[in-house]
């Protein structure tokens, strides 16, 4: 199956093709990957990238595919980057919205993708709060499951997209020092970074307050740190998580503008790291909360970075996961 990334006259020809390696049906994790199958998918998202420069921003790649967004938690920019992935790659797709479903009526979680999936979805791409309801909905359907974050477990795409920046702006990814600033006991953006950053060969530092930083998370291979101050001059990449208060139950610091005081990215912090830090931040982002107007929109940032590279991440998976389904459909085989 071809990315249709080479059909275009004078197109620069694409990478090396993943699909024919890759054998996942879902992408539940980082966790469970390997870091050979990481940088196939860092490896077919720079094929795609080129696409978004065109004047013509589309491919045939998943022509005839249907891919739903199942999204039990408000997103912005994951609901529609993964939209518009699946149309850049010429799928239908659908979105689904859990206030005005069946949900609603006492439907299950399950019987709803199961109706979903009776209407012809091949891909279903889910945001649940629940930690683990994309992998229990990958064992009731045959449809393909893209995790979009699930609770505080993992958010797998933005953690590829993280390393996609990270690898674009510094060449490679081993040997780097990141420091993950923040809320850590709450993000699915942490774990998934610290997984795949881990297992592409960075040194992780965690950083935050001591009630936001457990120490329990030196069991995922990271150093613990409470002082930014004293880190800031070992870290290449820094990124900026942002306060999940959504997700926390009291308080866990006094204030935020104490919180800020310590732990906010400020110019000053900024002149304290290397000379090419790279600031990252996943957004939503807080600005005079976890940093300043001037840092988030200054030659250090690479927050619009990001979401150009999350599109290509995106349509990278939603291929690989498509190319796979096609090749046990020709192999006769099926799970």
């Amino acid at each position: 199956m071809s990315t249709g990334v080479e059909t275009e006259p004078g197109s620069p020809p694409a990478a090396a093709n993943p699909a024919a390696t890759w054998t996942r049906r879902h992408l539940l994790g980082l966790e469970d990957l390997s870091a050979e199958e990481i940088v196939a998918i860092l490896d077919t998202a720079e094929s795609f990238s080129e696409v978004s420069k065109r004047s013509r921003k589309k491919v045939p790649a998943l022509q005839g595919r249907v891919v739903f967004n199942l999204f039990f938690e408000n997103s912005t920019r994951t609901r529609t980057s993964f939209s518009l992935a699946a149309k850049r790659l010429s799928a239908d797709t659908q979105d689904f919205t859990a206030s005005s479903s069946s949900l609603s009526k006492g439907e299950t979680f399950i019987d709803t993708a199961k109706n979903i999936e009776a209407m012809g979805a091949d891909i279903m791409v889910v945001r649940h709060s629940t930690p683990g309801a994309p992998h229990l909905l990958s064992q009731h359907v045959k449809s393909a499951i893209i995790n979009a974050g699930d609770g505080a477990h993992e958010h797998p795409t933005q953690g590829l997209l993280d390393l996609m920046t990270i690898r674009k702006a510094k060449g490679s990814i081993a040997g780097l020092t990141v420091g993950l600033l923040g809320d850590i006991a709450h993000s699915r953006v942490a774990r998934s970074n610290i997984w795949g950053l881990t297992k592409l060969g960075a040194k992780v530092i965690v950083c935050g307050p001591p009630t936001l930083v457990p120490r329990s998370m030196e069991k995922l291979g990271v150093e613990i740190a409470y002082n930014l101050d004293a880190i800031l001059p070992r870290c290449d990449v820094v990124n900026v998580l942002r306060i999940q208060f959504e997700r926390q139950q009291g308080g866990l610091f006094p204030s935020v503008g104490e919180y800020s005081h310590f732990y906010m990215m400020t110019e000053e912090r900024v002149r304290k790291g290397k000379p090419d830090l790279l600031l990252l931040a996943p957004g939503p982002i807080n600005r005079g909360v976890e940093l300043t107007p001037e840092v988030a929109d200054g030659k250090h940032s690479a927050i619009l970075d990001q979401v150009t590279n999350g599109l290509a991440v995106r349509m990278a998976v939603l291929y690989l996961l498509s190319a796979r389904m096609e090749m046990k459909t020709n192999s006769g085989n099926a799970d």
